[in-house]
């Protein structure tokens, strides 16, 4: 009987569970560590920050996944891993050992070394930051009708990657809500991007990242491009642009500050000497196995996957982290049973990249056509039903399936 420690319950680790479960054939103990006793769908975390879904809608309990007679869960933090020593350091509970141990710890906001951004902008990693943004928003329509000041009508996003755009789309949406609590017209809710690029979207051609751009734009929200957050104050950003003797200073102000420049990898990887990693991401070998350690794989969020031509590392998505998990499942049930990996490495073939701008507004890319407007949006939520299938099964699906295609 072979242990298995699975660490992290999101996209990936929750899929190597579901899968290895099928192959278990009474050869494997899973042991599932995470510090929640839910899986939550990253990919729509900004929809409960602008409150435009409740958390139920994007979350379920682990406990819906995993068989007892197989697998074992322990809610608990991972403080620490000795791979030479094949063990991993709880929070709360004894140290665990393992034959073969999953690190798919997952993501945190990065700041960037920017002054000021962790103590005064929100950040939106997980589930419980997304639901204080929420909060956050409503309390300050409440201030708003108090003092009058429309700095807390304002909402900045800080970032204009492809969460913060998708972000700007739900928050416009939700202008209607935040309004009839101030008690002011929509129009007086004025939401504000703030990015250092000039060239927005670059995962899609111009074109489209174009057209993307135009529809947040059409909805009323302020895209500054082109600015270098330098520094986070309360209530206040300030920025640079452009170079060297042209270069001048900005700022914005806003009760609300909303942090989506970047993620990086779990802390515990960083910290981690063995895994070498960078902004805690390791880069892992054809089997996603650490360099050095082939009974440790490293996956999802906190792998840095390179493609076959070098360059930059995948982006980290749930479709990556999905393939990742289904991959080392396959892997390690070969290892149980045979004695041996797959002949085959980790291959990844991207699918396309849809993103939503609010709930009937989308455009991307899938299986090498373009798609725009609301037929994307459709294709969206139809992307986010398969991959809850691919994890949760029909009856999450049923449960949490995104069917609202017409409103």
């Amino acid at each position: 009987m072979k242990k298995v420690v699975v660490l992290g319950a999101g996209y990936a680790g929750l899929k190597v569970v579901h899968e290895l479960q099928k192959r278990a054939n009474g050869q494997v103990e899973i042991t599932l560590v995470d510090k929640n006793n839910y899986h939550y769908e990253a990919t729509a975390l900004h929809e409960v920050a602008a409150g435009t879904l409740p958390p139920s809608k994007i979350s379920y309990p682990v406990a819906d996944i995993i068989k007892p007679a197989v697998t074992t869960f322990i809610q608990d933090e991972v403080t620490g891993f000795d791979l030479d020593d094949k063990t991993v350091s709880l929070k709360n509970h004894d140290a665990l050992s393992y034959d073969y141990l999953v690190i798919a710890l997952g993501f945190v906001s990065e700041t960037f070394g920017v002054e000021g951004a962790e103590e005064y902008a929100l950040p939106m990693a997980n589930l419980e930051q997304a639901e204080a943004i929420h909060t956050h928003i409503l309390k300050m329509m409440d201030e708003y009708k108090k003092t009058q000041d429309p700095d807390y009508l304002k909402l900045i996003v800080c970032g204009a990657g492809f969460t913060g755009i998708e972000l700007a789309g739900v928050l416009a949406d939700g202008r209607k809500e935040y309004a009839d609590r101030a008690g002011v017209n929509p129009s007086q809710i004025k939401i504000e991007v703030v990015e250092a690029s000039t060239r927005l979207l670059p995962m899609f051609s111009e074109k489209l990242a174009n057209y993307g751009v135009n529809v947040v734009k059409g909805l009323g929200v302020e895209l500054v491009t082109g600015a270098r957050i330098q520094k986070v104050e309360p209530d206040k950003i300030t920025y640079t642009m452009g170079k060297d003797e042209e270069e001048t200073t900005g700022t914005t102000t806003g009760k609300t500050i909303i942090w989506t420049t970047g993620v990086s990898g779990s802390p515990i990887v960083q910290a981690d000497e063995a895994l070498k990693a960078r902004r805690g991401r390791s880069i892992p070998t054809d089997h996603l196995t650490v360099e050095g350690h082939d009974d440790a794989y490293i996956i999802g969020d906190v792998a840095a996957v390179m493609p076959p031509e070098g360059g930059r590392p995948y982006p980290t998505t749930a479709q990556i982290a999905l393939g990742m998990g289904k991959y080392v499942a396959e892997d390690l049930a070969n290892r149980i049973k045979n004695g041996s990996q797959l002949a085959k490495p980790f291959v990844y073939k991207s699918l396309g990249t849809v993103a939503s701008v609010g709930n009937t507004r989308a455009f991307g890319e899938a299986m090498g056509h373009e798609y725009r407007g609301y037929v994307a949006s459709a294709l969206k939520k139809m992307i986010a039903n398969e991959s809850l299938y691919r994890v949760g099964g029909a009856g999450q699906v049923l449960r949490n399936g995104r069917f609202d295609l017409y409103h």
